[in-house]
């Protein structure tokens, strides 16, 4: 589901970056194949530095669909930042990576705290963060933050994951499947 980057994937994570749907809401725009190659070489030297973590999301063939990213790591936080091609919308990639993700960050990584600065006009991620259940709506409770994020202008709402919320949760879907299964044997 997730691998480090790599340079190799850049063509085809090139091609799906730059549809209309998905091109507006990347945080590290390129404006060419060039461009991308050299932000991804970027990318993987900057992970390497510890300053930021980023993977590739693969789909069930292993093919390149999209990438998942925390940047701005400090104090064990940072922010998330994701993008799927096109084609991938609306299957259940979006969901599978960050439940991948959050995983490694949290209880390989050391990470306790993931922020997401969603922009108020990008309704897709807007209604995907909101259906996720260990995710607390951040506006007030982190408002020194938000503010910082919106120097410039009323952009973003913020949420954010911690990681006692998000373990609860797993704990919680573990237990209730094995309930099912203990039900049907």
């Amino acid at each position: 589901m997730l691998k480090k980057r790599e340079l190799q994937d850049c063509q085809a994570l090139y091609e799906l970056m730059v549809h209309p749907d998905v091109f507006p809401f990347v945080r590290q725009k390129a404006y060419s194949y060039e461009e991308f190659l050299f932000i991804t070489k970027q990318t993987i030297e900057a992970e390497e530095r510890g300053e930021l973590i980023s993977r590739t999301i693969l789909d069930e063939w292993g093919s390149p669909i999209g990438t998942i990213n925390l940047y701005d790591i400090a104090d064990n936080a940072g922010f998330l930042g994701t993008w799927l091609g096109k084609p991938y919308h609306g299957k259940g990639y979006n969901q599978a990576g960050k439940d991948a993700f959050f995983a490694e960050l949290f209880y390989e990584l050391g990470i306790e705290t993931i922020f997401m600065r969603v922009k108020k006009v990008n309704l897709r991620s807007t209604k995907a963060v909101q259906k996720l259940p260990y995710v607390n709506f951040a506006n007030e409770t982190r408002k020194s933050l938000l503010d910082q994020l919106n120097a410039n202008g009323d952009i973003y709402n913020l949420y954010e994951v911690a990681k006692d919320l998000y373990t609860m949760h797993t704990l919680r879907a573990v237990s209730s499947a094995e309930e099912e299964h203990l039900k049907e044997a």
